[in-house]
């Protein structure tokens, strides 16, 4: 065998490229082909491929290249051909994706696809002028095409033997088959990027977030299913003399209450304003769904009444599943003549909350830019100046329905102390567990300054106003911390105990005569139907059925469940009754987000023929 090798083959091979230069010119371009777009495509997706990649990185974006490469050399049968319409794809793809990033500030996402008639209508409104990183990739793009143009045509077409060409395509489709609809990519612990969007690659991380866009079909699922569904729960008319002027809805950043542990030990109550809130307000604890970040899977939760229990781990509703026309607390509010405002006092470019604030039917958005000589607390934008922002809007309208995300208490909690008092002293054996500890606190206690200001402001406002406030989830300090504050290891928690890391104040206040209630108990999935309910708003079928089941399971997490009699519980701890309302939650839940089939549209969105209204 080695003697053929040697003796047969190797001189074999010399001959052929010796008295064929072209060919082997052109397969060599061809092979090129694919290292040149990763770098060009990462070029304009402002990445530098020899630094900002890791190696599985390049390499996981590699096989999809040379798969586009290849698949086109097969069609195509030559080899110039295939590299040049690869090249120009990946450019044209690239560019795409670089005018995303560039408007946007994050990637390029498939549901960006799906809404190209909405970034058609706005797209006049952009600069699409030259810049540095297209320049680049376009002169890398030129260089490439020259070395194509460059190597002697083929006289022919170059078929592929059958066998090689079977092999070819059979390699090509198991490997996506693998990477889209196996278990692959979470048993690797791979899964998009969510704010630094490039991180992965361009190709890849594209690759990453069409391969979890779908979610998995309930059990049982049909559209008779979901009409019965809708029969038993035909939405309410609401209460119109209940309503407020304004509803003020406030998802406060890592606002977390740690006095919740017993063995938290702090030189004085961080939060004092909040705890003596009593009258007119409902309060308890709020079960996020996330704990230490992931901002925008909570205010998905609220605003549409779905939760990411049903989605894929580590995804993101906001780049993922919202779609224009999406059923949400704001196009509710909107349609009862409230101007709908989002404001977040940071950048746009996050989480693509510009196109899914659009798509769940805000009026208006508002980030740091909106902010008037802002007071700045570290890095961030205050609490103070937040709210003296949100005066001011709501003074400017005649009703509204404002949805805030604060950012003064944002991650990492090691910044300067800038217009941070050093209010709160843990022990030492906390503060060696996390010496940030105690900046987080006294973020807490600025915030809780904040809130007294805000709710002493609509206290002295005749309009009647409903404030919604909770945290969107506790504060990311580290493992060591949190032992120390269970006093175990976190791997020997119960249930109970792991929700305890999931828990973050809530409380719906008004500046008139409400039911006043303590100890609430509430997941972010049931607070947008029980907000609605409080200020007399009609409600939707959907939410009428998620109040239902409010009272089954108050809290519905991805790490566990609250039932109606106060027990913790693990999914497979629940019992049948409990289950059922899961799987019909489910069911609703895959409609109202995937599915949103013609009949089915009253049950979740107002005004829609046959729904409640007025």
């Amino acid at each position: 065998m080695r003697g053929l090798l040697y003796r047969d083959t190797f001189p074999r091979l010399v001959r052929d490229v010796q008295d064929h230069p072209g060919k082997w010119a052109s397969r060599l371009v061809l092979l090129l082909g694919p290292w040149t777009c990763l770098w060009m495509v990462e070029i304009l997706n402002e990445n530098d491929v020899f630094r900002d990649l890791a190696d599985w990185q390049v390499l996981m974006n590699m096989v999809f290249y040379y798969i586009i490469f290849t698949a086109l050399r097969l069609v195509l049968g030559r080899n110039r051909r295939a590299a040049a319409a690869g090249a120009v794809f990946c450019f044209l793809f690239g560019l795409v994706d670089h005018y995303v990033l560039r408007f946007r500030g994050r990637i390029l996402f498939p549901a960006d696809i799906t809404g190209w008639r909405t970034a058609a209508n706005v797209a006049g409104g952009f600069d699409y002028s030259m810049d540095p990183y297209i320049g680049q990739a376009a002169i890398l793009l030129v260089v490439y095409l020259f070395l194509v143009a460059v190597c002697p045509p083929q006289r022919r077409r170059a078929k592929v033997g059958a066998l090689a060409s079977t092999a070819l395509w059979g390699s090509m489709i198991c490997y996506c088959y693998a990477f889209f609809c196996t278990g692959m990519l979470p048993a690797l612990d791979i899964y998009t990027q969510q704010w630094v969007t490039q991180r992965n690659g361009f190709l890849l991380n594209f690759s990453i977030a069409l391969r979890y866009s779908s979610i998995d079909k309930p059990r049982d699922y049909s559209k008779e299913l979901v009409l019965e569904l809708m029969e038993e729960h035909p939405g309410t008319a609401g209460d119109p003399g209940r309503r407020p002027v304004d509803i003020v809805v406030i998802m406060n950043e890592s606002f977390g209450d740690l006095t919740i542990f017993d063995e938290l030990e702090v030189s004085e109550d961080p939060t004092p304003f909040l705890h003596s809130l009593e009258e007119d307000t409902i309060q308890g604890l709020m079960y996020s769904s996330v704990t230490g970040g992931g901002t925008a899977t909570i205010e998905f939760e609220y605003l549409t009444g779905f939760t990411s229990l049903f989605q894929p781990p580590h995804t993101v509703a906001y780049q993922l599943y919202v779609e224009e026309g999406m059923p949400s607390l704001a196009a509710l509010a909107g349609s009862q003549g409230y101007a709908t405002t989002a404001f977040h006092p940071y950048k746009s470019s996050g989480w693509n909350r510009v196109l899914a604030y659009q798509y769940l039917g805000f009026d208006r958005q508002m980030y740091e830019e909106d902010v008037s000589a802002p007071y700045l607390i570290r890095s961030y934008i205050s609490d103070k100046s937040d709210y003296e922002t949100i005066f001011r809007t709501t003074e400017e309208e005649a009703s509204s329905f404002f949805f805030n995300v604060t950012m003064q208490n944002h991650s990492g909690y090691a910044q300067s102390w800038r217009n941070l008092e050093r209010t709160i002293r843990l022990p030492d054996r906390l503060k060696a567990a996390d010496r940030s500890a105690e900046q987080f606190l006294a973020l807490m206690r600025e915030s809780d300054k904040a809130l007294e200001e805000l709710i002493g402001y609509y206290s002295q406002r005749e309009e009647p106003t409903l404030v919604v406030f909770f945290g969107d989830h506790q504060p990311p300090l580290t493992n060591a911390f949190y032992e120390k504050l269970y006093g175990k290891k976190l791997s020997e928690r119960t249930t109970e105990e792991v929700m305890e890391q999931y828990a973050v104040p809530f409380f719906i206040w008004a500046n008139y005569d409400i039911p006043e209630m303590r100890d609430v108990v509430v997941s972010p999935n049931y607070l947008g139907a029980i907000t609605a309910k409080a200020a007399g708003l009609p409600t939707t079928g959907y939410m009428e059925f998620l109040l239902e089941l409010y009272e089954v399971l108050p809290a519905i997490t991805p790490v566990g469940f609250v039932t109606g009699d106060g027990q913790f519980r693990s999914k497979s701890e629940l019992d049948e009754v409990q289950r059922d309302w899961l799987w019909k939650y489910e069911v609703l839940n895959y409609c109202g987000m995937v599915d949103l089939f013609d009949e089915a549209r009253p049950m979740f969105i107002l005004g829609e023929e046959g729904g409640q209204g007025d």
